[in-house]
């Protein structure tokens, strides 16, 4: 391994960068990210461990600060929107970052692009990926370009949508370009090769097309996810969707908008698939997964709990996080968070949330918790009747109700998961942040991950009721921490 250096990652808080982030650290290289506004990266875990550079690419003044004394940089910055003028937008702030990363004295910018033969009649979106890479190379610092199809992870954009689809819909009428051939790359592989290209200097000025070990369809990636979910599926073809309406099916049937659908399903008319085995050349210790295993390691993230990173990550306004009531659908989990401004401390809180459940009980509409309970043990389910392990302490693995305790963290957090009988997998969190100059904040979230139909129609025609509950919870919760009294056991 070559000795850490100081990089430059932008696009932090979007989908492939949050994540990148945490592994340049790991690998010790001291990390700076260039960010609009600052205030988008409270909560990641890796904060207090870079440098925040406040700026941005269609912005040249204020690159030049972010880049000082930066060895390598990471472009992660592209529009996936179809309004304006985006392809020459895009070129444009390529061109001034690869300038200021020149005059900045930049060894090496790392560029994750798209795939597809330059010599064909690529999308718009695809072309424009294409021609920021060049515009980065303009400047003269070498540059390493790796393209990628589509990135399979819970999260990333075109592998939500096939979830999405495939979940959703028994029966799908496909268009033509769901048979396109493609060569999809799990996220962890595109962060390995961003990762090694820092330390392999046959990798500068190269562009270099990155993929799996499989080559298929659209329609084999919804058939593979529905085999690794236990969904049967069937596809129909049918040649009379244009990417405009194929655009809004999407719109309607996933969390997707149009605007963001129509670029992505006008690259899918484009066959994308390795054409040389330069990849493996100059990164031999890689040996990228197939489709099954990343598909397989992507749901084995989503059933763990919240994923890192999504790719609505970089569309959220921070508004949205203060939102006293957001119900949104992110990386195929239905989340609905609530919560409360306090004047008490966040240890309040804690103490309040963190002793739901057996005598205690759930604070509001206990009787519909206990129809709940008894509703599940007719249905061979676990119940109310476990009640918990201590009134006031507990741990992780403990069993709460019909919930088991998930995750601890003393002061500041509780997830529990639930072990009820349910068409899909559902967690429970409670968070006390504290604010400045003085109280807290209380977050209550309940995720749901929903297995197919069945899933969605479970949630949907319980939201009312959850809705209630929920809202009730909070409140309740909010009155215990502010008087400081602690649940009685």
């Amino acid at each position: 391994m070559s000795a850490p250096r100081r990089v430059l990652v932008t696009g932090a808080t979007g989908y492939v960068g949050g994540r990148l982030v945490p592994r340049l650290l790991a690998a010790g290289h001291r990390v700076r990210v260039l960010v609009r506004d600052p205030a988008r990266l409270q909560g990641r875990p890796w904060l207090r461990q870079v440098e925040v550079a406040e700026g941005d690419v269609l912005q040249p003044a204020t690159l030049g600060p972010a880049l000082e004394s930066v060895e390598a940089a990471f472009y992660l910055v592209h529009s996936m929107l179809t309004h304006g003028d985006f392809a020459a937008q895009d070129v444009a702030a390529a061109r001034a970052f690869s300038q200021a990363a020149l005059k900045a004295g930049v060894q090496q910018i790392v560029y994750l692009g798209g795939m597809g033969d330059p010599q064909a009649d690529l999308s718009e979106h695809l072309r424009s990926r294409q021609q920021t890479g060049e515009a980065l190379r303009e400047a003269g610092v070498p540059v390493t370009e790796l393209r990628a199809a589509v990135i399979v992870g819970s999260g990333s954009l075109s592998f939500e949508m096939i979830r999405n689809l495939t979940e959703r819909l028994p029966v799908m009428i496909c268009p033509r370009w769901v048979f396109t051939r493609i060569q999809p790359i799990a996220i962890d592989d595109v962060l390995e090769y961003l990762a090694i290209s820092l330390e392999t200097p046959a990798a500068r000025g190269r562009v270099i097309e990155i993929g799996g070990t499989d080559v298929i369809t659209y329609g084999d990636m919804m058939r593979g996810y529905a085999s690794a979910r236990g969904l049967r599926r069937l596809l129909i073809a049918v040649p009379v969707l244009t990417p405009r309406l194929s655009s809004y099916w999407v719109h309607w049937m996933t969390p997707i908008p149009a605007g963001i659908a129509r670029p992505l399903i006008e690259g899918l008319r484009n066959e994308v698939v390795v054409r040389d085995d330069t990849a493996r050349q100059i990164f031999p210790a890689i040996h990228p997964l197939g489709f099954p295993t990343a598909v397989r390691k992507a749901l084995a993230q989503l059933e763990a709990g919240p994923v890192e990173t999504t790719w609505s990550d970089a569309l959220v306004t921070t508004e949205g996080d203060h939102a006293a009531v957001l119900l949104t659908l992110r990386e195929g989990m239905i989340v609905e968070r609530r919560q409360e401004m306090l004047k008490a401390p966040a240890e309040s809180a804690y103490a309040a949330f963190s002793r739901l459940g057996g005598e205690t009980g759930w604070l509001y509409a206990t009787w519909l918790w206990r129809l709940r309970g008894a509703l599940d043990r007719l249905a061979g389910g676990v119940g109310m009747r476990r009640g918990r392990r201590d009134p006031v302490d507990v741990r992780v693995g403990d069993a709460l109700d019909f919930w088991r305790v998930e995750a601890v963290e003393p002061g500041r957090l509780l997830r529990l998961r639930a072990e009820m009988k349910v068409p899909g997998r559902a967690w429970l969190q409670f968070e006390a942040r504290p604010r400045e100059p003085s109280g807290s904040r209380l977050i209550q979230t309940a995720f749901f991950a929903p297995r197919g139909l069945l899933g969605l129609l479970y949630w949907y025609g319980l939201y009312p009721v959850h809705a209630l509950i929920f809202s009730g919870l909070v409140r309740r919760l909010a009155a215990r921490s502010e008087t400081h009294t602690a649940p009685s056991g």
